[in-house]
């Protein structure tokens, strides 16, 4: 099994490899990759010592960054690095100021894996979420180093369930620990053996309101929202945006702000298109030509966990393709949260439906009938949003939990 699971790992990377010449998130990635062990070489302690930390992406980065700035805030001389797999993880979290070492994750194949882990010598591992990498893994438990997973979430359709899946279960059991967002999940991993888990919950309701805490003051969207209902789109997908602007160009009682997932000029243009009212880009927004704009497109990186605060109903994209972006980082404002499809995979959005603050549509007539009762409703729009942020407060806490198992001092 081994022999064809690194033949599996091989293979996807040469598909990078030939992707790149026309993928960008490909060519970045494999630029990355090019990279890194150069990288480590000019800037890893030779001592290592190092507790690593592994995201897929940045969604799950920020999930593990309460336990990161934790660690860091009373371990300030602890060196820490961080991991991504993805290009949209590491492209915006390569500067992070709280690790010592940012880099893409060598892909798991064994020369890989001890070369990786020979210059960093970790003392300790954390996976965020998802990603299991089997040598990875497998070296860990080998060099006896504690590996950890935090806001892990188990379903029954993923392959450690499966008659199949033997290898796979057999690599969770390298886990020191496993914490895990709800019972079920733990329900499924002691049906196959695995028993060193705790339900903690998901860290990732810690970091919104962190962020909520944090968020920036931005004179230009409030100055843009404050008169008229504004819907925020974020992290919006083309699929999503035809749905959303096509309503949006029918009701002239509301403004809209788009974040798109993707800020290349392709995109932009795409979005500019579909509009038939003023738009302008943020950055070419100032005082006066923001006054005559319907919708605003937010052409940078950064904004959006603060832009949200100005909006009365958020629309979280994604849902029609691999999955929805972050609700939570929407819903923490009080504001009732859209959404597509796809969501199935992500147990806060589920919730959220359930609780009311939450709406999934499938199509353009469900987005209608939706934003039609939130625009004329005030009571419910109120009340869907309260709920919403309700929800966040109540799923609080994961950081605090994990912590006090893993390092009680703090």
């Amino acid at each position: 099994m081994n022999i064809l699971y690194n033949f599996g790992i091989y293979t996807y990377k040469q598909l990078v490899n030939i992707a790149s010449f026309r993928n960008l998130k490909a060519r970045k990635m494999k630029q990355g990759h090019k990279e890194i062990f150069h990288y480590l070489a000019q800037n890893a302690d030779p001592e290592g010592g190092y507790i690593w930390i592994h995201a897929s992406s940045l969604g799950e980065f920020e999930q593990g960054r309460p336990i990161i700035e934790a660690i860091k805030a009373h371990y300030p001389e602890q060196k820490i690095a961080i991991t991504f797999f993805s290009p949209s993880g590491y492209e915006v979290r390569k500067n992070y100021s709280k690790a010592d070492l940012i880099c893409y994750l060598p892909f798991d194949l064994p020369n890989n894996v001890n070369r990786f882990l020979n210059i960093l010598k970790p003392k300790q591992a954390i996976f965020i979420k998802y990603e299991f990498w089997g040598n990875y893994l497998n070296a860990l438990a080998k060099r006896n180093i504690p590996t950890y997973i935090i806001s892990a979430i188990f379903r029954p359709s993923q392959i450690f369930f499966r008659p199949y899946g033997g290898y796979f279960r057999k690599i969770l059991q390298n886990f020191e620990h496993l914490y895990v967002q709800d019972e079920n999940s733990k329900k499924l991993l002691k049906d196959i053996g695995i028993t060193k888990v705790s339900v903690t919950g998901d860290t990732r309701f810690d970091r919104v309101l962190e962020i909520r805490s944090q968020a920036k003051e931005l004179p230009l969207i409030e100055q843009f929202s404050k008169e008229k209902f504004t819907l925020i789109a974020g992290s919006s997908w083309p699929k999503d945006e035809e749905i959303f602007i096509d309503y949006f160009n029918r009701h002239p009682e509301m403004k809209l702000i788009i974040a798109p997932h993707e800020i290349h000029e392709e995109h932009i243009q795409f979005i500019l298109s579909r509009l038939n009212r003023t738009t302008i880009r943020y950055t070419q927004a100032d005082e006066k030509n923001i006054q005559k704009a319907d919708c605003i497109i937010i052409d940078c990186f950064g904004l959006l966990s603060s832009i949200y605060r100005y909006g009365q109903v958020a629309y979280v994209g994604g849902g029609f393709g691999a999955g929805i972006h972050n609700v939570p980082e929407a819903a923490v404002y009080s504001i009732p949260v859209i959404f597509g499809p796809n969501h199935k995979k992500f147990k806060e959005a589920k919730e959220l439906i359930i609780a009311g603050g939450g709406f999934s549509i499938s199509k353009s007539e469900d987005f209608k009938l939706v934003m039609d009762r939130l625009l004329k409703n005030k009571e419910f729009l109120s009340k869907a949003g309260i709920t919403a942020e309700q929800y966040i407060q109540n799923n609080s806490g994961a950081s605090k939990k994990i912590l006090k198992e893993l390092y009680p001092e703090i």
